[in-house]
């Protein structure tokens, strides 16, 4: 059991990510007002919501431990930052942070550069989502994606990614207990540069994973992060979500981590029955993807003008999507959702 020292020591650290992302924001949108003021955001949050969002992370953070120490997870997950990757890459992130706000200002959201080849992709994907430089298609977009998201959430992202594990690890307890370990198939949606699935590996150390991203970038990178886990890989696999190349009914659990908000509205429903088609009947499917207007609406002002300055085309619409009709009209079961932080967490069940 963890002892006192052990919590201690892990909301230091988290504490620590949350000055080191304070830090950051405070220096650079000081720059910006000096060295590029027509990129700033319009508007700031009420000062009263910087209590209630406090208030968010620590539950999330106490949720976490609590995991960690029930035995759901590793003790060791908690302290998995890729520390190295951060200071060799914060250098990349702070130069690029000029031709980002440079963007910006052009309104230039879909601009990439000449060695990018975006035939094929479908539209809504060939985007300067976050004003990434060349979106999610170059080796420097998936080596500065993790650091810039840790750094958008206080250090919080793995945390947030983790709330997935115990519905995951319950529901497979609970609807394929007579499946050995081994034979047990996990699908990553959208998976990235790969956090998720070497949680899920720590948390599930013989299931069969499996991962589709549309970015080759991204999948090197989640190639690169797996390989260093001894064992068997993952099966990495470029897809779209909309499409994907698997057999009806062959997974017995899907997740999906902050796609559905950078989908459109039609898309979203195609990536949901697509779950539905390649999970096994009791097969579970988890959503974790930003909070909706009606599940924290005291968080409206932090919503508000998200998707423009972080441009994220499809997010105002994705605040007022109805998921859980979405899901049951696919014909998923007990859908049930959780809130934690900035993230909301859907929950189905494919019927037998």
């Amino acid at each position: 059991m963890p002892d006192t020292l052990t919590k201690l020591t892990y909301q230091t650290v988290q504490q620590g990510k949350s000055y080191l992302s304070f830090a950051h924001k405070t220096l650079f949108s000081q720059l910006q007002q000096l060295l590029s003021p027509h990129t700033r955001p319009t508007s700031s949050l009420p000062v009263e919501l910087l209590p209630v969002i406090q208030a968010k992370l620590d539950k999330l953070r106490a949720a976490d431990f609590a995991d960690a120490e029930a035995g759901v997870y590793p003790i060791s997950l908690l302290f998995d930052d890729p520390w190295a990757d951060y200071l060799r890459y914060y250098p990349l992130l702070c130069l690029d942070t000029h031709n980002i706000w440079g963007r910006i200002e052009q309104k230039q959201y879909q601009k990439f550069s000449p060695k990018i080849d975006t035939e094929g992709y479908p539209s809504y994907y060939v985007q300067n989502f976050h004003h990434q430089t060349d979106g999610y298609f170059s080796d420097d977009s998936a080596n500065l994606y993790d650091l810039q998201v840790e750094l958008l959430f206080g250090g919080s992202a793995d945390a947030m990614r983790r709330r997935i594990l115990a519905p995951l690890k319950t529901g497979l307890q609970h609807a394929f207990a007579n499946v050995p370990p081994k034979q047990q198939r996990v699908l990553d949606l959208a998976c990235g540069t790969g956090r998720t699935l070497k949680a899920i590996r720590a948390t599930l150390p013989q299931a069969s994973l499996y991962g589709t991203d549309l970015s080759p970038a991204y999948l090197r990178k989640a190639s690169e992060l797996l390989s260093q886990i001894p064992g068997e890989l993952g099966q990495l696999v470029q897809a779209n979500a909309e499409e994907l190349p698997y057999l009806d009914n062959y997974f017995h659990a899907i997740t999906c981590v902050f796609l559905f908000h950078e989908l459109p509205s039609k898309i979203r429903q195609n990536v949901i029955e697509q779950a539905f088609r390649t999970l096994q009947p009791g097969g579970i499917f988890i959503i974790c993807d930003s909070i909706q207007l009606s599940d924290s609406p005291e968080l409206a002002p932090a919503m508000k003008g998200f998707d423009d300055i972080f441009h994220e085309p499809y997010y105002q619409d994705y605040t007022t999507d109805d998921l859980v009709l979405r899901l049951t009209n696919a014909g998923f079961e007990n859908v049930q959702t959780e809130i934690y932080f900035m993230s909301k967490y859907l929950i189905a069940t494919k019927s037998n």
